[in-house]
């Protein structure tokens, strides 16, 4: 490994010397999903004159796309493994605290091997985003979501709103959980009734100073639920605005992360991004919040972004047992 590791830091090297570009390779090193080098390159030379070069870097290590990115003082270089194994959530209990903390989910493992956990509750969280194009893994993040808090609290602690104006193929797996309220809601009509009325929730909740049961509304298809119906859009924004006092938390998932649909709901209310393969840099950009994230290059089948306010990590999704179809 450690020569095939200096290999591909000279062909870094080389690619960045035929482009003049100063810099070399800093380290590397390899976790299960990728191999990471750190480049320093010259005070003079711009990130970005780096990151133009992730497709012949791409080229010369034989791999279909790389990330290039700024981390602290260096950039990174990140080149996927080829992601064989599958990671299944029932596999990751020796990894969990015990007890799990109230409104936590699991998302899957860093790059290091160790658990990544999203908490609801935190301030810096609350409500999350969740895109990435067909094959990305989305469907399969949103179920092991769900799977992981209906396992870890009971239907008194948090209940789920399931919206899916696909025909209810991604969250269908969910729909008789003791926790569901109503099983799920398919056509854009219903999810809009049923929004208008998690709003008046929200609102009787502030009233009587009650948070719950948590209440997490999961919505598969953004995009399209705001395109069939567009007055859903002022629910949503309510619910993202005052919904943690009372105990409300949005999921909403997304193929197509365009800011002329979107841009305006997500700048202000999603601080939590949970990003997979996208088409293209703008959809990266749109769908992270962050420009430079090449979330374009990851690999799809699980390969995600956690995207917050201070901070973007690499890891694979688990997957829970039972699932819907991927979209």
């Amino acid at each position: 490994m450690r020569r095939h590791l200096e290999m591909s830091a000279d062909r870094i090297e080389a690619v960045m010397a035929s482009h003049k570009v100063q810099g070399r390779v800093w380290g590397g090193t390899v976790s299960p999903s990728c191999e990471r080098f750190q480049l320093m390159i010259s005070a003079t030379t711009k990130v970005q004159k780096v990151q133009a070069l992730a497709d012949e870097i791409a080229l010369t290590l034989r791999v279909p796309a790389v990330r290039v990115f700024r981390e602290g003082g260096a950039v990174v270089v990140e080149v996927p493994r080829d992601m064989t194994e599958t990671l299944l959530l029932s596999s990751m209990s020796a990894m969990l605290p015990k007890p799990m903390p109230p409104l936590t989910a699991v998302l899957g493992r860093d790059t290091t091997g160790q658990a990544l956990l999203l908490d609801l509750s935190s301030p810096n969280i609350v409500h999350c985003l969740i895109a990435g194009t067909t094959g990305s893994g989305k469907t399969t993040l949103i179920n092991t979501m769900i799977a992981s808090l209906s396992e870890h609290n009971s239907p008194d602690a948090v209940r789920f709103l399931l919206i899916d104006v696909k025909g209810g193929r991604a969250l269908g797996s969910s729909a008789d959980l003791p926790h569901t309220i109503g099983g799920v809601f398919v056509a854009a009509t219903d999810a809009a009734l049923q929004l208008e009325s998690a709003v008046a929730t929200m609102e009787k909740r502030d009233v009587e100073g009650r948070s719950t049961p948590a209440i997490v509304i999961v919505i598969d298809e953004l995009a399209d639920l705001i395109s069939q119906h567009p007055e859903t859009t002022a629910s949503i924004t309510r619910l993202a605005q005052r919904g943690r006092e009372a105990g409300m938390h949005l999921i909403a998932g997304t193929q197509r992360p365009a800011s002329a649909v979107l841009g305006g709901i997500m700048k202000a209310n999603f601080p939590a991004r949970l990003v997979g393969r996208v088409l293209s840099p703008e959809d990266s950009k749109v769908a992270t919040g962050l420009a430079g994230q090449n979330a374009e290059a990851l690999q799809g089948r699980g390969d995600f972004l956690l995207v917050g306010p201070a901070q973007s990590i690499r890891f694979q999704v688990a997957k829970s047992t039972t699932e819907g179809k991927e979209p």
